[in-house]
């Protein structure tokens, strides 16, 4: 079975753990922010940090918007934790980014555990 963006969620995912690698757990957020967005123009991965995400109702653009971590190929919302645990509750936040948004995948990724831990999230369903 295929993988949504599965080439690209590869090179993501392979990103963060060089990062997780070389400064493995225990930083905030913004370090690890930091640390991928410098990993990223490494690997020449295209990416758009912090930028403001239109949400839609009904197919009409409101003026609250989301503010995702990243935004790779144009296509992935990428969402950093540096926590003990991906919880449901982050699982849930990131489906509704997606339901929200026209993104199809977005992708969790924790450096708070000795592990680099990763969840793929697909419109209306994880894997």
């Amino acid at each position: 079975m295929d993988l949504l963006y599965e080439e690209e969620t590869y090179s993501i995912i392979g990103a963060a753990i060089e990062v997780h690698k070389e400064l493995g757990y225990g930083f905030l957020e913004a370090v690890y922010q930091e640390a991928l967005e410098k990993e990223f123009q490494l690997k020449n991965i295209p990416f758009k940090r912090e930028i403001p995400l239109r949400i839609y109702y009904k197919d009409v653009p409101l003026e609250k918007c989301y503010i995702a971590d990243f935004i790779c190929y144009d296509k992935i919302i990428v969402e950093l934790k540096a926590l003990s645990a991906i919880t449901s509750e982050h699982l849930g936040q990131t489906m509704n980014y997606l339901a929200a948004t026209k993104f199809k995948l977005g992708l969790i990724i924790n450096f708070g555990k000795k592990s680099l831990e990763h969840k793929r999230i697909i419109k209306g369903s994880t894997d």
